[in-house]
């Protein structure tokens, strides 16, 4: 894809545009940005197998409180008007 000469170009683009004085600063903010990238990940995971355990042992899912959940609805069905004539169908 990228080459080493491509690359190397394009950081002293980056160093010439944001300046010696911000790459500190912006190379801080995208440590934190994977960092917390990677916590989610990690969480979104561990929550998953937790949900796979639940089902495999056969515990009811999770509740969480607060939460209106509606329950599934039939579709709306339509009451004929008395005064409107028979559809043919």
């Amino acid at each position: 894809m990228f080459g080493l000469s491509e690359i190397a170009i394009i950081l002293i683009v980056v160093v010439f545009v944001l300046g010696a004085k911000k790459l500190p600063g912006l190379a801080r903010s995208a440590g934190k940005s994977a960092r917390i990238l990677k916590a989610e990940a990690r969480e979104m995971r561990a929550e998953k197998e937790r949900e796979e355990a639940r089902k495999a042992a056969g515990q009811p899912p999770r509740v969480l409180h607060g939460e209106v959940v509606p329950p599934p609805t039939a579709p709306p069905t339509r009451t004929p008007d008395p005064d409107e004539p028979p559809r043919q169908v």
